[in-house]
């Protein structure tokens, strides 16, 4: 590259920007769950309602997936991620000024600043850092399971040891949007917007592809896995002994074990003709794991959440993966990451509302354990059909 090039369009100033977008796509939903009780409490929610605070999102991702790439085509990939960060900025601040309505309204537009990152930033990384793509995909996927870790780890004690309550807890994630926009803004100054040469490529349908649907399952399966567990495991935990804040960092290092997986599984991936062998070591890991919580002892349930967290850290990886793995150009990758995270999502937002309502009704909790073993097994009939070494 040439020393005089602009700031903006240095690979190493691209990929800490790339890097701050991740750090600020999990915290807004991840520092709820361990604030539920305290909402639900002040706002007089049901533990249903309680639950849509993490659907909410996932709905938002859902929908706004399908409309993602064709905002990115008409703003290009850079400025549309800018005006989704402002978005989220946006959502975070007015969700914590009033009551259920403004939460869920404000919890609304932070999903859909997210998704809208979450789908455009996989198409400008194969763009503009084609040569580091695995690298660069493992480091986002990493950044964003870590400070989804984070989140979970410090939010209840902003709430309760600094005071701050569950609304200055929320607020405080304010301060690392400001930092990213502030980063990422030199990228508005981008002439040539990503735009894919599409007119030599065949035109391919994934919503009539088995195999599109196949991994947009599995999108689906592991992200339920994750949203719902990282919603009602605190009150589990609690419930069985453990403070609100010991709950929160629980969560958090279970995050923070799967940060090893969330790097490595891309690598590993594509080391292989296929990736059904890595599919399955996961979701045994996840029945393994899932399994002990049925145990009433806490150093049992400890060393299982180990394993969930390693398999919850190197699930999404893997998602991301085989988006790409399994199309042949450029413009059927976008196609079929918009689609996944569609569906996928629209899957993984049944899970938290169901259980708080099937808990409302039952109050068991062995009901989140039961989910949670019928999903992995779900996990490894899709993986294993999506890991297989074909091409969309």
């Amino acid at each position: 590259m040439k020393s005089d090039q602009p700031l903006y369009q240095k690979t190493g100033f691209l990929f800490l920007g790339i890097l701050l977008v991740s750090f600020n796509l999990r915290p807004s939903i991840t520092a709820v769950g361990p604030l539920i009780p305290m909402i639900r409490e002040d706002l007089g929610l049901s533990n249903g309602w309680a639950g849509f605070l993490t659907t909410l999102p996932l709905l938002t991702f859902a929908t706004f997936s399908l409309f993602s790439a064709a905002i990115g085509k008409r703003l290009g990939n850079a400025r549309a991620i800018f005006y989704a960060l402002l978005l989220l900025l946006f959502g975070t601040i007015i969700r914590v000024q009033g009551g259920p309505d403004i939460l869920f309204i404000g919890t609304g537009l932070t999903g859909i600043g997210i998704v809208i990152c979450n789908v455009l930033l996989i198409p400008l990384i194969k763009n503009r850092i084609p040569q580091k793509i695995g690298l660069v995909t493992a480091s986002y996927t990493t950044g964003m399971t870590l400070f989804a870790a984070i989140a979970s780890g410090i939010s209840a004690p902003m709430a309760i040891d600094l005071g701050l309550g569950w609304r200055g807890s929320l607020l405080t994630w304010v301060v690392l949007l400001v930092l990213v926009l502030l980063l990422w803004f030199p990228q508005l100054k981008w002439k040539t917007p990503e735009r894919q040469t599409e007119n030599d490529l065949p035109k391919v349908n994934v919503w009539k592809s088995r195999l599109a649907w196949e991994v947009s399952m599995f999108m689906g399966v592991q992200s339920l896995l994750f949203f719902t567990i990282i919603a009602w495991l605190p009150d589990m935990m609690i419930d069985r002994g453990l403070s609100a804040v010991e709950a929160g960092v629980l969560v958090s290092l279970m995050q923070i074990v799967g940060l090893t997986g969330s790097f490595l599984a891309p690598i590993i991936a594509t080391r292989f003709k296929d990736q059904v062998g890595v599919v399955w070591v996961l979701g045994i890991m996840y029945l393994i794991g899932f399994s002990s919580l049925f145990i009433h002892e806490l150093w049992v349930n400890y060393l299982g959440l180990i394993l969930v967290g390693l398999g919850l850290g190197s699930s999404i990886s893997l998602a991301y993966t085989l988006i790409g793995l399994r199309t042949r150009h450029e413009k059927t990758t976008a196609s079929l990451s918009g689609m996944s995270q569609s569906t996928g999502y629209y899957l993984a937002a049944l899970g938290p509302l169901l259980f708080g309502i099937a808990f409302d009704i039952f109050a068991d909790w062995n009901l989140l354990i039961w989910l949670m073993l019928i999903c992995s097994v779900l996990f490894i009939y899709f993986g294993s059909k999506s890991g297989r070494s074909i091409q969309i």
